[in-house]
């Protein structure tokens, strides 16, 4: 009874587990679909089989001829099949979870082990890596036990030599070649294995980062060749491991196996090469990162990242990110972010983000944003976002953005449209305002002016003269207004302007300060009349008698406030005329 039982519950568990779905993004090689094309491109082909198996392909544009056609027909076949017959068996397969990474390998090798050494706690293997079909020993390809974190590069002769210390019953030997396909050799023992910084359960993860990043000024500086070809070799394979030390890029606890090597803890003396992150690296020089880097990341000189940074990266002088930015970035010169960043973002001279921005952004000298920006932006000289700002722009010289819908400070504003507020000196909006005004005052009766922004904010320039026999005055002064839009030809202007005026004698300060109200009527496009009360507030030391003959020796007129030692009040009007 007991035994019927046990069967039952197998049969149950069996049949249980066999109706378990394998999860999508997994065995993607096995998926049998039906494919069947006439004469179409082999892109078009991979679209059709990724569409029909619910992944992607990811793979190097030069690795299709795209003026090449096929005709395929096949009908409930593995994928890997499909791809045998596509490339006559010229490519090689990785998955890397919802993606099948194809990379060129026609060639095939093998390894031929020479001499094997087993000894208590002691693996001892050399050989050679041989082209299966020309049998030239194959020269800078790479041979690497993927648990033991521990590898070498072929001589010129192809011959390697590798050394394992420690409790293990097997050494699994594989070497990679750009342009090869991946081999692999197992090597038993009878002592008991101890992986000391692989998983079984990782799988391959593709490429994590900057392809180029080992071939930028920097990576060609501080990366040997050595190391720049061993990444060629094994591009999609990484680890985990808890800790790395370094002393230089080529010192490491890790050894050329560094760059494939994703850490917890990484310390470098001088600088480091490293795949990855995930906690706290710091470095006395530099640190060159080939993936992504998660919570911190310190150096006395610049941090260098292939893929994207998370959290905290400070450097002395540089820090450069070829994929997106969240977090926290201080840099004595300069930040770099080749894609989106979210961030605050100090820079002593220049924060650049080549994608779009949001968040906060200070510089010694400039902010450029290449695409959209959201938050605030402050720089010692210059901000410039190449799209749209939603938000404030602080900068002692000039702010520009394509359209405007926040606030910009600055001596010089510039903008292609604008629904938000440009406050400086010069306020240049493509599509705002350009208006010219000539009008007249109780003060002084021709005036010229220029006014820049839009309707929410404008900057008023003029200038002015009294143009008497005997009551000459010349004045210069600089203004803000707003309008309010009654209608399309109706609107009310409300300024506020300051201005010098010279009364013959330099030595004399005379202030004059309106706040002025105009009713607008735009008689027709390009021509506006205007006019409208202001209230006047004059400071002057001009005695009478001190004045060059011809100028005016009192302009404050006989009805007045006076407020207080050299300071009158008193209701003035403007009128006059606007060209557009």
């Amino acid at each position: 009874m007991k035994l019927k039982i046990t069967l039952v519950l197998f049969l149950i568990t069996a049949c249980a587990k066999a109706q378990m779905q394998i999860p999508a993004n997994y065995h993607n090689l096995e998926k049998k679909v039906t494919i069947e094309v006439k004469d179409q491109q082999i892109s078009q082909v991979l679209q059709k089989i990724s569409r029909a198996g619910n992944f992607y392909f990811s793979y190097s544009g030069t690795l299709l001829k795209q003026d090449s056609l096929v005709s395929i027909s096949i009908r409930n076949s593995p994928v890997r099949e499909i791809l045998n017959r596509l490339f006559n068996n010229k490519v090689d397969y990785t998955e890397n979870g919802e993606y099948v990474i194809l990379r060129y390998a026609a060639n095939h090798f093998t390894i031929e082990p020479e001499n094997i050494t087993t000894a208590e706690k002691l693996y001892l293997i050399s050989g050679y890596v041989i082209d299966t079909q020309t049998g030239i020993k194959v020269k800078q390809a790479s041979v690497y036990e993927k648990r033991l974190l521990q590898s070498t590069l072929t001589d010129n002769k192809g011959f390697f030599k590798l050394k394992f210390k420690g409790d293990h019953n097997e050494v699994i030997l594989t070497a990679s070649k750009e342009n090869y396909r991946d081999t692999t050799l197992i090597f038993l023992s009878d002592i008991k294995i101890k992986p000391e910084g692989y998983n079984d359960h990782e799988r391959r993860r593709g490429n994590m980062g900057d392809d180029n990043i080992e071939n930028s000024g920097l990576g060609r500086f501080f990366i040997s060749s050595k190391q720049r070809i061993q990444s060629i070799n094994i591009p999609d394979f990484f680890a985990n491991t808890p800790f790395q030390a370094s002393l230089t890029p080529g010192l490491s606890s890790h050894g050329n196996m560094s760059s494939q090597v994703i850490n917890k803890v990484s310390l470098n003396v001088l600088g480091g090469y490293t795949a990855g992150t995930d906690g706290f690296e710091m470095a006395g020089l530099f640190n060159i990162t080939k993936g992504d880097v998660r919570k911190m990341q310190f150096a006395g000189l610049f941090n260098q990242v292939g893929g994207s940074v998370y959290g905290i990266q400070v450097a002395g002088l540089l820090n450069d990110v070829r994929r997106e930015t969240k977090g926290f970035q201080a840099a004595g010169l300069l930040n770099h972010v080749k894609k989106n960043t979210e961030a605050f973002q100090l820079a002593g001279i220049v924060n650049l983000s080549r994608k779009n921005m949001k968040g906060f952004q200070a510089a010694g000298v400039a902010n450029i944003i290449a695409e959209d920006f959201s938050g605030t932006q402050i720089s010692g000289v210059g901000n410039f976002v190449s799209k749209n700002v939603d938000g404030i722009q602080i900068a002692g010289v000039f702010n520009y953005a394509k359209k405007l819908n926040g606030f910009q400070l600055g001596l010089i504003n510039v903008a292609d449209t604008s629904s938000g507020y440009s406050l400086g000196l010069i306020n240049i909006i493509k599509n705002g305002y350009h208006k010219v005004s000539l009008y007249t005052n109780e003060t002084i009766n021709t005036n010229i002016s220029l006014k820049t922004g839009n309707a929410n904010l404008y900057t008023i320039l003029f200038i002015g003269m009294n143009i008497s026999n005997q009551e000459k005055i010349k004045t210069a002064g600089i203004g803000i207004g707003h309008d309010f839009i009654l209608n399309k030809r109706l609107a009310i202007g409300l300024e506020i302007t300051g201005q010098l005026l010279y009364l013959g004698n330099w030595d004399a300060d005379n202030l004059l300060n309106r706040l002025q109200s105009n009713l607008q009527f735009q008689l027709f496009k390009g021509f506006t009349i205007f006019g409208g009360p202001s209230y006047v507030i004059y400071n002057g030391d001009s005695s009478i008698g001190s004045s060059t003959p011809g100028y005016n020796q009192n302009i404050v007129p006989s009805r007045h406030t006076n407020f207080g030692n050299a300071t009158k009040g008193w209701l003035g009007f403007n009128a006059g005329i606007t060209i557009m």
